[in-house]
């Protein structure tokens, strides 16, 4: 009697054991997938972030924090990249174009000021803050859209010097610089309410520096 009761023990434990190690494989496999939750939550997604990770909180939310969120989280660290790739590359840039007066030379400086900008940026804002006393949300999503966006505000002023007339490449490059200073001035009138002309003044001024900076250098 002792024996097979010592039998069925030894079953339920090897059974409990297993059922153990089956729900650790699964929240392994699920940890990563977790992780992506707020993101689809902070950009309107609930029902995405609830199949993600069911314990999520997402049916007591007032549209006002869904829109906080999606400020704090995509917003505002993607117009923090943008401003930055747009703005710190255009020394760089059109100091070499203007020092070698070589296209193409400035358009793997300006490549490479980007890839290195968006870097710098993604690790400095996933590691300044985690989130959970700001409440500003995921810092690997956060540091990854500040990332991108850097490097696409460096890399589309970068993109004219690939044709292979300075004189025209610069005339290009100019167009595509005062293109990106409209996008954030709007970016920033749409989601932060600062006014047209206060947008505009600020970061115009921001980029003249640069770009005077680059003169500056660039004829030395």
């Amino acid at each position: 009697m002792d024996k097979k009761m010592q039998e069925i023990k030894d079953t339920q434990i090897a059974r409990e054991t297993a059922e153990a190690q089956h729900a650790a494989s699964t929240a392994g496999r699920g940890g990563a997938l977790k992780t992506l939750a707020p993101f689809f939550l902070s950009i309107g997604l609930p029902g995405v972030a609830r199949s993600l990770d069911p314990q999520i909180v997402t049916g007591h939310l007032s549209p006002d924090v869904h829109s906080n969120r999606f400020l704090l989280q995509i917003v505002q660290p993607g117009l923090a990249g943008l401003m930055d790739g747009s703005v710190s590359t255009l020394a760089p840039i059109f100091a070499t174009a203007f020092a070698t007066h070589r296209p193409f030379t400035a358009f793997l400086v300006g490549l490479a000021a980007a890839t290195g900008a968006g870097i710098s940026m993604a690790f400095s804002e996933a590691l300044s803050d985690d989130g959970v006393l700001t409440g500003r949300g995921n810092p690997v999503l956060r540091g990854s859209v500040t990332g991108l966006m850097t490097f696409l505000g460096g890399a589309f002023h970068t993109l004219p010097f690939l044709i292979p007339e300075l004189h025209i490449a610069l005339i290009a490059a100019y167009l595509v610089v005062a293109c990106e200073l409209i996008a954030i001035s709007a970016i920033r009138h749409r989601f932060f309410g600062t006014k047209w002309l206060t947008s505009i003044i600020q970061v115009v001024g921001s980029g003249i520096l640069v770009f005077a900076a680059a003169l500056i250098f660039g004829s030395a």
